[in-house]
């Protein structure tokens, strides 16, 4: 058991490679498909390129279909999130509530010891005893934002072989073993929107999205019509359709009036933002005398901050340096140097 791992396998060159890397490594390894958006017995092509790898790898092959949990965790939150004037983040939920929670008890069932993935990432245990997730070699291709809400318990079971290497280097991986996925493009969107996602949230909502209203400025003034709050995020310029004779940016979304507020993009920076939710990774709770990175998105690198705790759960996060778009529905995560302290959604 010490000595199995059941890999998530996604049909991609970096969930190939983790999986050729442990069984060089000694493991029994077992390769996984989540099935999220198809029900058994129908597999997307990824399902069918991640078993054709495993065939290569001389490794054996299981699919799990789990449609219903992933439209209740991730896809109705998702589109709930966005009827509220938010903007949600459904990897950092998927990550926590379906991957790891579904190859965890295929390992159970299996005796396998851990899981692993094809994560930019390294799981590290520190003097504390606690496990967090450490910056991967490749800076430019880093994912542990996504993963600051797996639990301890997640943590303490995953290996991620690739956070390692560089991604040329898995490549060329890929390419030495004959690995049909070396030369595959990587997946960059959201897993289940094969287009943007006012058209997916029109396909499910048919005629009941959010109505038109008026663009105001923060004075109340009405300068416009906007096309329904779900259609909007904070800082976004783009797509906005108003002529107002200089560059106008969204600064605020008033659900209760079915508004969108512009502003200039000074309006647009912020030195605050209040987060619930939170997951505690490095320790068991936030040290307010200690100067984080924190960051509010995927591509943000990150603005020194210090927290505070209010009421319940919530803290106050505190930007040394204001910080452009703080999005409520996006993940704050916390870093101290290159691991994760804790995670994060921004109220």
């Amino acid at each position: 058991m010490e000595k199995r791992v059941v890999v998530g396998m996604s049909g991609g060159v970096d969930s190939a490679v983790a999986a050729c890397l442990l069984k060089e490594q000694g493991y029994d390894v077992i390769g996984v498909t989540l099935e999220m958006w198809r029900d058994e017995p129908e597999i997307c092509e990824d399902g069918l390129e991640a078993r054709e790898i495993c065939e290569q790898l001389g490794i054996p092959h299981h699919i799990i279909f789990f449609k219903k949990e992933f439209e209740k965790y991730v896809v109705e939150p998702f589109i709930n999130e966005y009827l509220c004037g938010r903007t949600p983040n459904p990897c950092v939920l998927c990550n926590r509530n379906i991957k790891w929670e579904a190859l965890l008890k295929k390992a159970d069932e299996l005796h396998a010891g851990f899981v692993a993935t094809g994560h930019y990432a390294r799981v590290i245990k520190l003097k504390n005893g606690r496990y967090t997730v450490f910056a991967s070699e490749s800076k430019a291709k880093d994912q542990t934002y996504v993963l600051c809400q797996l639990t301890q318990e997640q943590l303490s079971r995953t290996l991620m072989p690739v956070g390692d290497y560089e991604k040329g280097e898995i490549r060329a991986i890929a390419a030495s073993k004959g690995l049909k996925a070396a030369t595959k493009k990587d997946s960059q969107d959201i897993c289940f929107i094969d287009d943007d996602y006012h058209s997916f949230l029109e396909r499910r909502l048919g005629g009941n999205l959010p109505p038109e209203g008026n663009f105001v400025l923060k004075d109340g003034t009405v300068v416009g019509r906007h096309k329904g709050i779900a259609d909007y995020t904070i800082g976004q310029r783009k797509g906005l359709n108003i002529a107002l004779g200089k560059p106008v940016f969204v600064t605020a979304i008033d659900v209760e009036k079915n508004e969108i507020v512009l502003g200039d993009d000074d309006d647009v920076f912020s030195d605050s933002l209040l987060a619930e939710h939170w997951n505690m990774i490095a320790q068991e709770s936030l040290d307010e005398e200690k100067v984080y990175l924190g960051k509010i998105r995927y591509s943000h690198k990150g603005s020194p901050c210090k927290v505070r705790k209010l009421s319940g759960s919530v803290y106050q996060v505190d930007f040394l340096e204001p910080v452009r778009a703080v999005t409520p529905g996006q993940t704050v995560a916390l870093y101290e140097g290159d691991y994760l302290a804790a995670g994060g959604v921004i109220k």
